[in-house]
């Protein structure tokens, strides 16, 4: 007697094959799958308790969001239609007005829900007062990628300066079940503490995500300090390897994209944020013919307005297709790879390939139910075009995150949704007034 099947439904497993069961189930057990196959075989060879009727739906792995700010939908809308410095400007001052670790806990929470209901169970994230979204992510049974965070910027919201940070983090990490450090970057960074942060990433054997070369004026900033671009900073620390993800890396040159293929670090590709912010588009076919891990990222929702992955993998796949240059290439990335990005490529470069992000044996039972009995998804007549290129958030019926039923028929279950919907406009009420006009630089 097994504890799920999700049975009557077209699998779609996005393991090394691409493997496809048009009329498949999934039997899970103890949180991991145990049989991917047809509905008649698991039917009748795994007997369950608990019954997911998938019948004219799509069954895929859940999403995994390689880079995410998950808190910062308390500040969704406050900093829209500026670039990047006057962003993190706005969001610097209002973080250090209010943030708490309470604070952080009720904005994850809804940032769960909305995760929850687009069908996202993994997300990266880097965010102050870590451990209030571990809690949060732990109620509500979401796989949670985070860890101690390092920013050094005056009136620090923790109120702790980073060498108390530094000490404390062993703590977090050792009690964490996936672990990494989060530094924010090597303009809020200095060399130093960059190489103290990577140290305690090496002593855990935590991986380290670290935004990096997000627009030219970050990378000016950093040449202007170092006489390097970001890149080839961490390069030159020593910290760009197998256990790095890079958020963003937009403006790379031609060498840089050579370190961080030769290192085997990851990158974490924002295609919505970077838009929206106007900081450029990465050079996407350039790092995946290079051989580099990329996943896809929301950003936070602030930047990106929403944690919902359809969006992100949509840019993805048409984005690229005109260069500056006007070539184009409608092959350039595809359905079936920015697919692949928010699935098994995303969890492979977050590192945790072999714990989730496919439908196998021995993985993490965590998958996604999409209803397909809607307008816009018929006909269907490829299921990687029908993701990348209709499908959307709204889809999504039934979440599974580990072998636990977090959300059916749309409904959710391990968040109470309208508390935390009126808990989090509460605490938006008591956010003091930007400074300037929305939209405005100041």
């Amino acid at each position: 007697m097994i504890d799920l099947l999700v049975t009557g439904g077209a699998v779609l497993t996005a393991d090394a094959e691409d493997t496809y069961v048009p009329d498949g189930a999934v039997a899970v057990h103890d949180g991991r799958i145990v049989a991917v196959g047809t509905a008649a075989e698991l039917g009748a060879s795994h007997p369950a308790r608990d019954t997911v009727d998938a019948r004219g739906c799509l069954v895929l792995p859940g999403l995994v969001n390689a880079h995410a700010h998950s808190a910062m939908t308390l500040f969704r809308g406050r900093a829209d239609d500026v670039d990047l410095q006057v962003f993190l400007a706005r969001l610097v001052a209002a973080e250090s007005a209010v943030l708490t670790a309470e604070a952080v806990e009720t904005a994850v929470r809804l940032a769960l829900a909305e995760s929850i209901r687009a069908g996202v169970t993994t997300a990266m994230d880097m965010y102050w007062f870590p451990e209030a979204g571990l809690a949060a992510a732990d109620q509500a049974g979401f796989r949670l990628v985070t860890g101690p965070t390092f920013m050094d910027v005056p009136g620090p919201p923790d109120g702790l300066d980073f060498a108390e940070r530094l000490r404390r983090a062993p703590e977090l990490l050792r009690g964490s079940a996936t672990r990494c450090v989060t530094p924010h970057s090597a303009y809020t960074l200095d060399p130093e503490q960059l190489l103290a942060v990577a140290e305690l990433a090496r002593e855990h054997g935590a991986l380290l995500h670290i935004h990096a070369a997000e627009n030219a004026v970050e990378v000016e900033t950093v040449r202007g300090r170092y006489g390097c671009r970001p890149v080839e900073l961490l390069h030159h620390l020593g910290l760009l390897g197998p256990g790095t993800l890079l958020a963003h890396a937009v403006c790379l040159t031609d060498a840089e994209i050579a370190l961080i293929a030769a290192s085997g670090a990851g990158v974490a590709h924002c295609p919505v944020s970077n838009l929206k912010l106007a900081s450029g588009v990465a050079r996407l076919p350039e790092l995946l013919a290079a051989g580099v891990p990329v996943g896809l990222g929301t950003d936070g929702a602030v930047s990106s307005n929403a944690l919902d992955l359809f969006a992100p993998i949509r840019a993805a796949a048409v984005l690229h297709r005109a260069t500056p240059g006007g070539a184009t290439d409608p092959t350039a990335i595809g359905a079936r790879t920015a697919v692949r990005m928010a699935t098994a490529e995303g969890a492979r470069a977050i590192g945790i390939g072999a714990l989730t992000g496919s439908l196998e044996v021995g993985k993490a039972a965590d998958l996604v139910v999409l209803d397909l009995n809607r307008p816009h998804l018929t006909p269907r007549h490829d299921p990687w075009s029908m993701l990348a290129y209709a499908a959307g958030p709204a889809d999504v019926r039934d979440t599974v995150i580990g072998g636990r039923v977090v959300m059916r028929d749309r409904r959710l279950l391990t968040i109470d949704e309208s508390a935390a919907i009126e808990e989090l406009t509460a605490l938006a009420a008591t956010l003091p007034e930007p400074s300037g006009r929305i939209g405005v630089p100041t």
